[in-house]
């Protein structure tokens, strides 16, 4: 039997306005009333009906996370993460996968169809600042760093200093000879030119020429075109004691060309990856990272998303940037 606010009025003894109020957060309640209705919303098990009440606010209780790749298990991880946090507000999510094409993107940022979402979070990577200039009200948060300082809220990670970190770890294990894998000269590749802005930051901190011969390129970022990558680098003659791939799954693809190659990890080649995939904890070995913290980039999108939702429309665009770490694994230190 589902109960309803009246039968939760009845069995604490208050109006139903009270009940009301209670459920929907107000402040202005007796401490000792409102223990008493939350008593018996605890005993009749009541939930609040969502779909009357986001029909009340002329919502659907639905957002959209709309991402590149669900292939890619950061996309995938992300998405668990801003589905949890949703929750919290008592949203559903729908989950659109773009391609990175830019058609399907624009089909995203218009809110995927008329009327069927209240709010998007968004990743792109075709679209430009001028084709999310006509989003049209609705809510939108984008992630990434396709179009940073754009018309919406944005949160994203600090690339350039992660990945400068990362190499300055790789050099202070006494690696001087440290590729990259992942560079992108396209206008989709706005992270891995951040990416490689920060490991080229790291040589010249260090004193090391750059070379472009230990930078290898790969269109997408997937294990094969990692191994790809791999095996151009060792059969160019160029051989380095040390790789930074721009993510992780660039760099199983490598862990994998190296072993076919009879190298040992990270004793002839230290190996690190990008984004602290599930995967990079149980490969072998173990995949040093930079761990986006995934848990807070999901949350503060979905709080920024609210608030737009609850009373922030017309505020200025805000650009928040999430942490990350440094995560050694196996893959550098034997």
């Amino acid at each position: 039997m589902r109960h309803r606010l009246k039968d939760v009025a009845e069995r604490a003894g208050v109006s139903v306005k009270t009940v009301s109020n209670v459920v929907n957060g107000y402040l202005h309640v007796k401490p000792d009333t409102r223990a008493r209705v939350e008593e018996a919303i605890a005993e009749l098990n009541y939930r609040p009906n969502l779909s009357a009440r986001n029909l009340r606010k002329g919502r659907t209780g639905v957002i959209a996370l709309a991402v590149p790749e669900l292939d890619i298990p950061y996309f995938a991880e992300l998405a668990r993460h801003v589905v949890a946090a949703a929750a919290d507000h008592g949203w559903t999510v729908l989950i659109d996968q773009t391609g990175g094409r830019r058609e399907q993107e624009r089909v995203a940022a218009a809110g995927i169809g008329d009327h069927m979402i209240d709010g998007l979070i968004f990743s792109p990577l075709a679209l430009t600042a001028d084709d999310l200039a006509g989003l049209d009200g609705l809510p939108t948060v984008l992630l990434g760093e396709r179009v940073d300082h754009g018309p919406a809220d944005h949160v994203a990670i600090d690339n350039v200093t992660a990945a400068r970190e990362m190499t300055a770890h790789l050099i202070g294990l006494g690696r001087r000879r440290i590729a990259a894998i992942g560079a992108q000269r396209t206008p989709e590749g706005a992270s891995a030119r951040l990416r490689l802005a920060g490991y080229t930051t790291a040589l010249a901190e260090a004193g090391i020429d750059y070379d472009e011969r230990l930078v290898a390129p790969a269109s997408v970022w997937h294990r094969a075109d990692g191994a790809a990558a791999m095996r151009q680098l060792l059969a160019s003659g160029v051989r380095p004691d040390a790789v930074f791939c721009f993510n992780d799954t660039l760099a199983l693809g490598a862990l994998r060309a190296l072993h076919e190659a009879g190298l040992k990890v990270p004793d002839d080649v230290a190996v690190a990856g990008f984004d602290d995939i599930e995967d990079g904890r149980f490969s072998v070995p173990t995949l040093t990272t930079v761990s986006p913290d995934k848990e807070q980039i999901a949350r503060l999108a979905v709080e920024l998303l609210a608030g737009r939702l609850a009373t922030d429309r017309e505020a200025p665009p805000r650009e928040l940037t999430a942490p990350h770490h440094l995560t050694p694994r196996e893959s550098t230190h034997p």
